[in-house]
């Protein structure tokens, strides 16, 4: 029996093309190390980017939470194409002053991932000159190596 280097990989997803390029490659990986993809969608109730028409954070809530099904279905679909462990999950930020990242951060440890993988930029955040805002401030706290995608 051979061990994998990556046997539990966190991948974080927005819905957005970076984060299915970040899907790809980390399926790919997987593929390879047969290692089990665990994915996330964090909703954030607080943040107001591309939803600024809501003002309830319930409301916004549910929009939400309604696109990290559809982007954990995509994820979970292609995974399964490929003969890839996966599991899905969304979690939320624990209020105005947590973070998307402090939540991903929390994920990998609970999980004890080996390896994260995420995009450049995200539908969520300001962009920054090279990374997005979450995926920066990610790399700055992870507990686990991370693979952050361009596409």
């Amino acid at each position: 029996m051979t061990s994998s280097v990556y046997q539990s990989i966190l991948l974080a997803v927005d819905g957005g093309g970076s984060a299915r390029c970040a899907a790809r490659e980390a399926i790919a990986l997987a593929a390879l190390a047969h290692a089990h993809v665990h994915t996330v969608y964090v909703v954030q109730k607080w943040g107001v980017a591309p939803y600024s028409g809501y003002y309830d954070p319930d409301a916004l809530g549910r929009v939400l939470y309604g696109d990290g099904r559809l982007a954990l279905e995509d994820v979970r679909r292609a995974a399964i194409e490929q003969d890839v462990s996966v599991s899905v999950e969304i979690s939320e930020t624990l209020g105005k002053s947590d973070s998307i990242a402090r939540c991903l951060k929390r994920c990998a440890q609970t999980r004890e991932s080996d390896l994260a993988v995420m995009g450049t930029h995200g539908k969520h955040g300001v962009s920054r000159a090279v990374l997005g805002s979450v995926a920066e401030e990610f790399l700055r706290i992870s507990p686990c190596p991370v693979l952050i995608v361009r596409c």
